[in-house]
């Protein structure tokens, strides 16, 4: 190797160098090229390894044009990064400008589902009554679920509710709201306006008009003097705002063992307003809730005087009410989460 070959290898070096950096495309690529050209292994350090073989004088000679050399790459690197990053920044820029003027993306609305809309509904009409609403647990004890209400353990009324018992001994999950109205009396002092919405749970036969797992909202008032007249007015209002002020109401004699006398509330059929339904059995009318005046025995289970205080208690099932209000035939489609079903009540 003399001094003329390794001068000739470093120029042809440059003049590669030069011609890769111009047909660069990218960053990356020139990155690659002067790890290539200038790395600790790279083309430009494997041609100085020839100078170990040259005379003395002739070293410092080729120290010099490979400096040259070394300067001329790196500032053509340098220059034709900053080139390229600059192309690539200004495309991005391009790329990524945003339209101000364009309209933005529409938002998918969702819903209430119809069970928790119909709640909603209740609990608005009946807060212009007063009405304030509680919450009570779902997993029960039997003496709070039953024996507080007037149901004794060995009373028949207990086969109205097939029960579901959990892990816990004595306890269950809640087969009504109602006894929420236990809680409610021993924690709050008459005069009581209770509304308490929930998820009840049965172990029935599923159908269309019967689930294992629905919701129910309980209502009670507790007060002096308070009478069925009063809880006649008070569900006429409440019907006349949930279906319409022209709709009839009626009250059916009913049993309840945590309510004497008991009721049953009826509104004019929503679909025709008379007899020869059969959506209201061709009865002109639907029950859309039970109600009654609580029974002595559950006031003072409660921890209040029944000789001094009256009260009234209702429920209902918001699917019930949904069902009316919307002309829907089969419970079962509430708890389906089928959106096709659900995308209808926005």
């Amino acid at each position: 190797m003399d001094l003329a070959q390794l001068t000739q290898d470093l120029e042809t070096l440059a003049t590669e160098t030069r011609a890769a950096l111009a047909a660069a495309p990218d960053v990356a690529t020139v990155e690659a090229l002067e790890v290539d050209v200038l790395g600790k292994k790279g083309r430009l350090t494997g041609v100085l390894r020839g100078i170990g073989g040259l005379p003395a004088d002739d070293r410092p000679k080729v120290g010099a044009i490979a400096n040259q050399v070394r300067a001329t790459i790196e500032q053509q690197i340098a220059d034709r990064r900053t080139a390229l990053g600059s192309a690539e920044l200004d495309a991005r820029i391009a790329a990524e400008t945003i339209d101000v003027t364009m309209p933005g993306r529409p938002i998918r609305r969702g819903s209430l589902h119809p069970s928790i809309e119909a709640m909603a509904e209740i609990a608005r009409i009946f807060a212009q009554f007063g009405f304030v609403v509680y919450e009570s647990p779902e997993i029960e004890d039997d003496a709070t679920n039953f024996q507080a209400l007037n149901i004794p353990l060995d009373h028949p009324a207990r086969d109205l509710w097939d029960t579901l018992y959990v892990d816990m001994p004595g306890h269950l999950l809640r087969t009504h709201t109602s006894p929420g109205q236990i809680h409610v009396m021993r924690t709050v002092k008459p005069p009581i306006r209770a509304l308490l919405p929930g998820r009840c749970f049965r172990y029935e036969a599923i159908d269309a008009s019967h689930g294992s797992e629905f919701f129910q909202v309980e209502g009670l008032m507790v007060d002096e003097g308070t009478t069925l007249a009063d809880l006649r007015g008070l569900l006429d209002e409440f019907a006349h705002a949930m279906f319409g002020a022209g709709k009839k109401t009626r009250f059916r004699p009913g049993y309840y063992p945590f309510t004497e006398p008991s009721v049953a509330f009826d509104v004019e059929c929503l679909v025709c307003g008379g007899a020869g339904c059969p959506v209201c059995g061709r009865s002109g009318w639907l029950t859309i809730l039970g109600a009654g005046m609580v029974h002595p025995v559950v006031l003072r289970n409660g921890g209040l005087d029944p000789e001094r205080y009256q009260g009234f208690a209702f429920g209902m099932g918001p699917e019930r009410i949904s069902m009316l209000r919307h002309r829907i035939g089969d419970l079962r489609l509430f708890l389906e989460n089928d959106v096709r079903f659900l995308g209808q009540f926005r």
